[in-house]
């Protein structure tokens, strides 16, 4: 697909008048078109500093930044430990295992800096702004965020205080969002998709993980027709995921 536009912030008597802000959102927007990521990333991290208030935008080219850079290890990692797992079938601990094994840790070296990294500013900054503004969107935005870097380190540290800051956020997400989010937006909607994830992968709670799917995928196909043009194609995409999920999961117990 081709590059999207990028917009330039207005024109001013003839000549472009760019705040700092600006000019590093526009910095960011261009990094990501580039893939650029770890770019992108400090971009969006300095604006995060700047700005009293982030916007949709801004918000979601943060998201943005560090989900890929975050992944490109996540599925490193996974590769890794896969490699690790035949290996050590093939040669017990000896032979390439030692050499795997301080790899697969260079690997969770650099996914715990990135996950710090995000919580820090998440924790410092972003959600206190969020509760003295009292903003629904961004309370549930950036408590979800919270959840989803302690949900990435739960996959990799057996750690009970990482599992359980990690629900703490979600559940605190799913309280405001609950009550001030409709069942079709695709913050609570995605929400929902990432928290019940976690209650599956991370805690094993594979009934509670389908019920809080499918309760989410219910109630918003119950209001599908109040669905603004806006919100439709990403709320209905992430139905679609909590559907595909909740037929593996069922179908899983079926085998079983």
């Amino acid at each position: 697909s081709s590059p999207r536009r990028l917009e330039l912030p207005y024109l001013r008597h003839g000549k472009m008048t760019m705040s700092e802000s600006e000019m590093t959102v526009y910095r960011a927007k261009l990094a990501e078109q580039a893939e650029r990521y770890d770019e992108m990333m400090k971009f969006m991290k300095q604006v995060a500093t700047m700005e009293p208030n982030l916007t949709l935008e801004q918000r979601n080219l943060l998201s943005v930044a560090y989900k890929n850079i975050v992944g490109a290890r996540r599925a490193s990692f996974r590769i890794v430990t896969s490699i690790l797992a035949k290996e050590r079938e093939k040669d017990g601990e000896s032979g390439h295992v030692p050499k795997i094994m301080a790899y697969k840790a260079k690997i969770e070296g650099e996914l715990e800096n990135i996950c710090h990294d995000i919580l820090k500013l998440l924790e410092e900054k972003l959600i206190k702004e969020a509760n003295s503004q009292g903003a629904a969107e961004a309370r549930v935005f950036y408590n979800k965020m919270k959840g989803d870097y302690y949900r990435y380190l739960a996959e990799f540290q057996d750690d009970d205080a990482v599992k359980k800051a990690s629900e703490e956020s979600y559940t605190t997400a799913k309280a405001v969002a609950d009550a001030e989010l409709a069942p079709t937006h695709p913050i609570r909607l995605g929400l929902a998709l990432n928290y019940s994830v976690f209650m599956f992968e991370v805690m094993g709670k594979e009934s509670q993980a389908c019920e809080l799917a499918k309760n989410a995928f219910d109630e918003a196909i119950a209001e599908l027709d109040s669905l603004d043009e806006e919100s439709y194609k990403d709320s209905t995409l992430i139905m679609q995921l909590l559907r595909d999920n909740l037929t593996l999961w069922t179908s899983d117990d079926k085998n079983d």
